[in-house]
């Protein structure tokens, strides 16, 4: 199985492109700190090389910018390639499949704003789960909050 899940902030806009067939791709790198700090109590950050393709990548140009927070779904794949010099060349990128709202360092700069990115982030996700409004977590389909199956007394 290749799954990869990251979370991350984006270095820079992402970057869109159209193939010629008129299929949208757009590449952007997140910044995704470790787990763990190093001896010196500093945390690493690892730089992944991200790729959308057709409304996802429409979706990552049009909604995050630099500096967002974003959870990107997808699988790794190594490619190769050939420079303008002759030399074979290698990289391995993660193939978005669908990709999250996070917040962002200019969250409180948009509170008390509303535009559309604040109502549509709240409302909608690339991936087929809705965002529950601004918790950083998704609901649960399943879960009813009126009524639990256990008797809780």
């Amino acid at each position: 199985m290749n799954k990869a899940i990251l979370m991350g902030r984006l270095t820079k806009d992402p970057e869109i492109r159209t193939t010629q067939s008129n299929i949208s791709m757009a590449s952007f790198t997140l910044a995704c700190d470790r787990r763990y700090k190093s001896a010196d109590g500093t945390r690493q950050t690892d730089f992944i090389p991200c790729v959308a393709w057709r409304q996802t990548a429409d979706f990552a140009h049009r909604y995050f910018h630099k500096g967002d927070r974003m959870l990107v779904e997808g699988t790794i794949q190594p490619r190769s390639w050939e420079d303008q010099d002759g030399q074979r060349r290698y990289i391995t990128e993660v193939i978005v499949d669908q990709i999250y709202f996070c917040e962002s360092k200019r969250s409180d700069d948009r509170q008390g704003q509303n535009n559309d990115y604040d109502s549509y982030s709240n409302n909608y996700s690339s991936g087929p789960a809705k965002s529950s409004g601004g918790d950083g977590f998704l609901p649960d389909p399943d879960e009813d909050e009126t009524a639990l199956p256990f008797d809780m007394t």
